[in-house]
């Protein structure tokens, strides 16, 4: 059976495969705990969503090499044929531990953590981070979109302008878990149960003799869902075009347009133009939805100024998160052998051994404080990392979309307020237990002694 790419071993990086080998030749496979985490987090932004979840324990579950893959491997010459036969049988058996979908993170804190045999831990690093952090980018980006809407609906527009296919359908389920109520690209909804939305182009109505045929045919097509396009000339004249039509359609075939649809222009303006038309003209049951280079920050000013509009089409700027297009989020080894590690490189030091999340909350039930402690601590708080996989096979089914989007809202609404805004401000308290700090005070020592040791072993050689 022909793989498709997305689910062939070899979609990750070259080093992940060199060093299998290297430590399959050395025959080290001892047990390995990595952990995913974010560094810091964007300029402007206050927390984070975590997302993608379950095509990762899809990815996990179904990790093998194919004959493609190992056909590859045998022909490109550079790995050796016994470590080659040995992916015949390669599979995560380990331990997947992780925060659910939809929740509010923020930086230092792992998302998740693998304990596995070494090298089914570091293989799989490349397309971990990619299904994480992709989805973690999109969500985090379409729950401030519905905090600026304040209950406007919104609709994910963003699939033509995504980078591939995978991206465009990924962000529509991350963004509909985040809040969104529909999306426009429409393999969504076999594939994840999301409701589906659209309108129509500026091409169905060019290709009409007129604006009225064109408007007229998509309602009879659609006589109790039709939303039509009004700016592909003349917005306001247009407006004024659908107000006789809207009543013709109801009188003569039951038919009621839901809503018309403006795409560019000044929004705000033309949006409270369009609604004195609809108005005056006995159509204030035809609501305005709007679209057009969108974002948290467009709709915010939009809300601001109180402009009319029902509805947001969000597209390329949510879907590639224009502003701040990736994490720096890394994947690090803490643990090997049972061994606490880290490194402290400036800039991108991390905390040693496995860890947990402790989140604390006030008696009203918002967010106090979370706890970056060691995984075998005795603190209070609930454990954000909870038991996802174990030997390589899912613990539960996951939870359904509706579950996730009822946890967002519910993680968003307890998030401090001033965290709510768009802006930066002060951040979250994340405060790193008094045991952390000093196992990374011992593991610090240990890597110095172990330093000097190697120095000295090198100058006595070379004398």
């Amino acid at each position: 059976m022909v793989q498709r790419y997305s689910e062939r071993a070899l979609l990750t990086d070259l080093y992940e495969v060199t060093m299998l080998q290297a430590y399959y030749l050395r025959r080290m496979n001892q047990t390995a705990v990595f952990e995913l985490f974010v560094r810091r987090l964007p300029d402007g932004r206050n927390f984070l969503v975590a997302a993608g979840l379950a095509q990762l324990i899809d990815y996990l579950e179904s990790l093998r090499f194919g004959e493609d893959d190992l056909a590859w491997l045998r022909e490109c010459g550079r790995f050796d044929p016994g470590f080659i036969a040995s992916l015949n049988d390669f599979r995560f058996t380990g331990d997947l531990d992780a925060v659910p979908e939809g929740t509010v993170m923020f930086a230092d804190e792992p998302v998740l953590r693998i304990r596995a045999p070494l090298r089914e831990a570091q293989f799989i690093e490349s397309r971990l981070v990619n299904l994480i952090h992709y989805q973690t980018v999109v969500a985090s980006k379409a729950a401030r979109c519905v905090i600026a809407a304040q209950g406007r609906t919104l609709v994910d527009f963003g699939l033509r302008r995504a980078h591939g296919a995978e991206a465009g359908l990924l962000s529509a389920r991350a963004s509909y878990l985040a809040g969104f109520d529909s999306t426009a690209t429409a393999l969504a909804a076999p594939l994840f149960g999301i409701p589906v939305a659209g309108t129509m182009a500026h091409s169905f109505v060019q290709a009409h003799a007129s604006e009225a045929d064109a408007y007229a045919a998509f309602a009879q097509a659609f006589p109790d869902n039709a939303t039509l396009l009004i700016d592909t000339y003349d917005t306001i004249a247009a407006a004024r075009m659908v107000v006789p039509l809207a009543h013709w359609l109801w009188e003569e075939e039951r038919t009621r347009i839901k809503a018309v649809r403006i795409d560019s222009g000044d929004l705000g303006a033309l949006a409270s133009a369009v609604r004195g038309i609809l108005d005056a003209g006995g159509c204030p049951d035809i609501g305005i939805f709007a679209s057009g280079n969108l974002d948290e920050f467009a709709i915010a000013a939009l809300v601001a100024q109180g402009a009319p509009i029902d509805g947001f089409g969000v597209g390329t700027r949510m879907n590639t998160s224009s502003d701040a297009p990736y994490l720096d989020c890394a994947y690090k080894l803490v643990e090997y052998d049972h061994r606490p590690l880290r490194k402290r490189s400036a800039g991108k030091a991390f905390w040693p051994g496995a860890k947990q999340v402790l989140r604390r909350a006030r008696s009203d039930g918002g967010l106090q404080e979370d706890v970056l402690a060691l995984a075998d601590e005795d603190q209070p708080g609930d454990g954000l990392l909870q038991p996802v996989m174990r030997a390589g096979k899912p613990l539960a089914a996951g939870p359904a979309l509706s579950g996730i989007r009822a946890r967002v809202r519910a993680q968003i609404a307890a998030l401090p307020p001033a965290l709510r805004l768009l802006k930066a401000t002060q951040p979250y308290p994340v405060r790193v237990s008094e045991k952390l700090q000093r196992l990374a005070g011992e593991v610090d020592a240990a890597q110095e002694r172990q330093a000097a040791m190697d120095q000295a072993r090198w100058e006595q050689d070379a004398e």
